[in-house]
């Protein structure tokens, strides 16, 4: 498999730049959850609570992978993972009632993330500690079931595919402030990553906005050109570009409780991990306990471990619902 870069996922249209930013473009929608998926999360409070569930366990995992078992995954593999995650549970019933689901959609999404940036990521090394296991077939079944939703499109086109583009429209002639602000920016990226009213967004509104964003904190200076440069650019929609950075500046004001200044000079010891972790685990400690979250607590008491195996035939199109762990 061909390595892939969230900031380059078309590498196989290298020898084609333009055609590139292009296809990039115009192929970001279908990188994007499905267009109720907003309006689901707004009137849902279980789909907002597995939600936060679900990327808080993420950014568990991928830590204790990192900490415990030298797992080498890297701030983009969970940001990938939420991407699949997100764009599936748009387009598939989540059954209520089943907390394994969670645990079982979650593994198998870092699982994905992993193969996708040619990491080891082995799943019993993650699931010693808990409740449910499942073994490397249940595991298949519902990656198999990501990729059918999903169309097999996982060299996801995400806000970092545009980062690069849109400073190239700067011309900055001092590369440390243009690191500066690339890496200010991704932070940003990571942190809107748990907003869901940011999910309305296309990636390279997201990217823009968050550039903005970055240099009004950067280099004030700086601003009306970078303003000018993106304003100016054929792809961009005013409009939502506005709305965007509104947003993602209402965020930054809302979550993060440094002062500019702060934020600005912890930035370079502030991984993209750390950021997206901190600001999961503020929103989820503000939501409240979910149904599913109790009966998986009631699970976790009952049943120390339990096997969760072959819970499809190969010859029938897998559903959710369809999935039952034995008892």
């Amino acid at each position: 498999m061909e390595y892939f870069d969230l900031e380059d996922p078309f590498t196989s249209l290298k020898e084609h730049q333009s055609d590139t930013i292009s296809a990039l473009f115009s192929s970001e929608s279908d990188h994007m959850p499905s267009q109720n998926y907003l309006q689901c999360l707004k009137t849902s409070d279980f789909y907002v609570s597995f939600r936060q569930e679900a990327i808080s366990l993420i950014l568990q995992l991928v830590l204790v992978g990192q900490a415990q078992y030298s797992c080498n995954l890297d701030p983009y593999t969970p940001y990938l993972a939420v991407n699949y995650m997100d764009r599936f549970i748009s387009r598939q019933d989540i059954p209520q009632g089943n907390p394994w689901v969670l645990r079982l959609l979650v593994i198998a999404c870092i699982s994905l993330a992993a193969k996708m940036k040619e990491i080891h990521f082995s799943s019993s090394n993650f699931q010693r500690e808990e409740g449910f296991i499942f073994d490397a077939p249940a595991i298949q079944r519902m990656e198999l079931l990501i990729l059918d939703a999903l169309n097999w499109r996982m060299r996801s086109v995400t806000p970092f595919s545009f980062i690069c583009f849109f400073i190239s429209l700067f011309e900055l002639k001092d590369p440390p402030l243009t690191q500066a602000l690339k890496d200010r920016a991704s932070n940003i990226i990571f942190q809107a990553h748990g907003e869901i009213n940011l999910l309305e967004f296309k990636p390279s509104v997201l990217a823009a906005s968050a550039l903005l964003l970055a240099s009004h904190e950067l280099s004030p200076l700086q601003f009306p050109s970078v303003e000018t440069s993106i304003l100016s650019c054929e792809y961009v929609n005013k409009e939502s570009l506005l709305k965007c950075f509104n947003a993602t500046q209402d965020m930054v004001v809302n979550q993060i409780s440094e002062s500019i200044v702060d934020t600005v000079s912890s930035s370079s010891t502030r991984t993209p991990l750390s950021v997206l972790d901190c600001h999961c685990t503020k929103a989820e400690s503000e939501s409240t306990t979910s149904t599913m979250a109790a009966t998986a607590m009631a699970e976790k008491r009952e049943i120390k471990r339990r096997k969760l195996n072959d819970f499809c035939s190969e010859s029938t199109r897998v559903q959710i619902s369809q999935i039952q762990p034995f008892g």
